[in-house]
């Protein structure tokens, strides 16, 4: 595929462009250029998005590439645009917001192309519109981590820097990445229209996400044939798997607002999360989160919360309460089954049996008892069941408590002999990761990428896209956090 530059400046990418979006009308957006940044250079790029999109090594390498991505030349077909949207900040209505320092470029590939950091907008509201290279860095990496994990997340295509100077609590500099999703629309769109009481705005937001992501909606017959019932039952589906999942390997969104949720069940947003190094049940990430309200274990009942929101903002829609009700109802069952055939998938059974909640709920205590890694526990109870030597104390050397340990293991060995030997030790490995993106990480890719060095970046991306795998190359990313990694603050503008 080649790529050509119009003569009026445009980048032709070689690939057809819509925007669908903006073809919903001036009550949904603000059409707007990229402002652009200044002297941008690669700090990195994802291949294995870039082959999704159709794009070529060669394009990915290109400066006309570079140029487009950073917002100083626009993309040939493309329709630049700020969305408007409202939500509930930390449980408090926050009114409008809106794509702040975000542009929708269109839709290709069936994936939409964003660039956020790419200047200010009319919702930018006291923020300057920009990304620093700190917080680009840890949503590139993290956003292809989750797709390593198989979580539903947004993705990442690449992230240039620049050095124009940016303030935050210090002076940083500056930083867009570009990602891709199928749909970028938020529980806060239609909070939005709900509040302002622009309801035929409303059902033209949720006919767009009925034809184009969700059309098997208008023919379910639940909930008295209406369809807006039913992308609310949908949409209370995946995000309950969603959460089940990031529970499952001790992941903390930080920000859990409505306007960070997804319609379509992806994490989205990647600010002040983490990977809970030491489990801990009550860990809050979010430095700015002086309340707790988005503390890991809470993460379930969070985005239960934030469905009734959505529910209430379709609620002219779908009209009858118990509608509605009966949508979001089924959010606990599919989430307590979900965790639990993902801690089953954990303890090495394809299928939840009567016998892994109690093991699950065992465990996850004495975790938290004794403040044990969460990743490299799962990872070395993995080995532990595939390897079976009697020698081997890698797991019950994680724990103080090892009387507590010790009883645990002869409870799972005798699960695991009913059941017989075999495939489970293979399910482990492919479920347990060996490597997520810890903050130290995340901290050492962004410390050398600020000495323009960006090898730390490129090969981290190669581990988290291939988590289950050992890399011996690169162990140390499997390790235990050093001592200096407690010192480290994510906040909301990280």
């Amino acid at each position: 595929m080649t790529m050509a530059t119009h003569s009026q400046g445009d980048i032709d990418l070689g690939m057809p462009w819509d925007n669908s979006f903006f073809h919903l009308g001036e009550d949904f957006h603000v059409p707007l250029a990229p402002v652009p940044l200044p002297d941008p250079y690669w700090v990195g790029r994802s291949a294995l998005v870039a082959r999704d999109m159709g794009l070529s090594t060669a394009q990915m390498e290109s400066h006309a590439l570079l140029l487009a991505v950073s917002g100083n030349r626009k993309i040939a077909g493309t329709t630049p645009l700020a969305s408007v949207y409202s939500g509930h900040q930390f449980g408090v209505w926050a009114g409008q917001l809106g794509d702040g320092r975000t542009l929708l470029l269109g839709e290709a590939a069936g994936r939409e192309m964003q660039l956020k950091g790419a200047g200010l907008t009319p919702f930018s509201r006291m923020g300057d519109g920009r990304a620093v290279l700190r917080s680009s860095i840890r949503e590139f990496l993290c956003s292809e981590a989750m797709h390593g994990l198989g979580i539903p997340t947004t993705r990442a295509l690449c992230v240039v820097g620049s050095d124009a100077p940016i303030f935050r609590e210090t002076r940083e500099t500056a930083a867009v990445v570009t990602r891709v999703a199928p749909s970028f629309i938020r529980f806060g769109h239609f909070e939005h229209f709900c509040h302002h009481d622009q309801h035929a705005q409303l059902k033209v937001l949720a006919d767009y996400c009925l034809d184009r992501l969700y059309p098997a909606c208008r023919e379910d017959v639940r909930f008295d044939g209406n369809p807006y019932a039913a992308l609310l039952a949908e949409v209370t589906a995946r995000t309950a798997e969603l959460i089940a999942q990031w529970q499952s390997v001790g992941f903390c969104h930080g920000v859990m607002n409505t306007d960070n949720m997804s319609i379509l069940g992806l994490t989205i947003d990647y600010g002040p999360f983490q990977f809970m190094d030491a489990y801990d049940p009550a860990h809050v990430c979010n430095h700015s989160d002086t309340q707790g309200r988005y503390a890991f274990q809470k993460q379930p009942h969070v985005a239960y919360w934030n469905l009734f929101c959505l529910g209430q903002a379709l609620m002219p829609l779908i009209d009858v309460q118990e509608n509605a009700l009966a949508a979001l109802e089924p959010f606990k069952d599919i989430y307590a089954r979900a965790f639990a055939r993902r801690m089953s998938a954990k303890l090495g059974f394809a299928e939840p049996v009567d016998a892994c909640k109690p093991l699950t709920e065992d465990i996850l205590a004495l975790l938290a008892a004794d403040r044990v890694d969460f990743t490299i526990f799962w990872r070395r109870l993995s080995h532990w069941v595939r390897e079976r030597r009697t020698d081997d104390d890698s797991v019950r050397d994680l724990f103080l408590n090892r009387p507590a340990i010790d009883t645990w293991l002869l409870s799972y060995s005798e699960l695991l002999a009913q059941y017989g030997r075999g495939l489970e030790a293979d399910l482990m490995v492919k479920t347990n990761p060996c490597y997520v993106l810890r903050n130290h990480l995340g901290e050492l890719a962004i410390r050398a990428a600020q000495a323009k060095d960006f090898s730390v970046v490129a090969n981290l991306l190669a581990v988290l896209e291939r988590p289950f795998d050992e890399h011996p190359e690169h162990a140390a990313f499997a390790d235990f956090p050093p001592d200096w990694a407690q010192g480290i603050s994510v906040s909301c503008s990280s």
